[in-house]
């Protein structure tokens, strides 16, 4: 077994996933919910996002071939998507969206919805975390033996992001209404910089490319 190749796919995931970086967005996108319904989203947005990665790690680079989408391109729609969140998040508008079904409850169809997006994709599988799988599993050059350690490093990778999660929740009591209003704010503006940060990796690599 190749110990530099574990120590390097573990640091890569760690790093692309930043599973603390996802703590606040993980308030954010559930804020209104009980603390049982924030657990449902967790567990499922990790089986999903665990379950996209694996698959891009072993067939990625096949299917994007297969569609003709080029990396950087990927990288570019997966920023988009993330600034998209992010504006939603600096200027109040998920709560508009949010006030006009005040009075419907929160559904199993809506937890479901939360947890596959924008929370497992592109937050959690985005197009770092997914790059990087391609990446690694080509490292592995089809050895099976090492496929599958990168497939039990990146299911640790993501259950450190479920444990993220649920200490979130008794977070979100200690900072208050005040506390997590100033987060979400400023977590928008990060990630919409991490967003357009994507954009411009994606073009820098189509310039080069071409």
């Amino acid at each position: 077994m190749n110990l530099d190749f574990l120590t390097s796919a573990l640091v890569t995931l760690l790093v692309t996933l930043d599973p603390p970086g996802l703590a606040p967005i993980f308030l954010s996108l559930t804020r209104g919910m009980t603390g049982d319904e924030r657990r449902q989203v967790a567990v499922r947005a990790c089986i999903i996002a665990f379950g996209i990665m694996a698959f891009f790690g072993v067939a990625g680079d096949i299917v994007l071939k297969a569609l003709g989408v080029s990396l950087p391109a990927f990288r570019i729609a997966g920023g988009l998507l993330l600034f998209w969140i992010s504006f939603e998040m600096v200027f109040e508008r998920r709560n508009e969206r949010k006030a006009q079904t005040a009075e419907i409850a929160i559904t199993q169809d809506h937890i479901r919805n939360v947890a596959a997006f924008p929370l497992a994709i592109p937050l959690m599988a985005g197009p770092g975390a997914l790059t990087a799988m391609m990446l690694l599993a080509g490292r592995a050059e089809g050895n099976p033996l090492m496929l599958a350690s990168l497939a039990v490093i990146c299911g640790l990778v993501i259950l450190s992001c479920l444990v993220v999660f649920l200490l979130a929740v008794p977070m979100a009591r200690l900072l208050g209404v005040t506390g997590n209003v100033v987060l979400t704010r400023l977590l928008g503006v990060i990630l919409a910089a991490l967003a357009v940060q994507f954009v411009i990796d994606g073009v820098k690599a189509v310039i080069t490319a071409g």
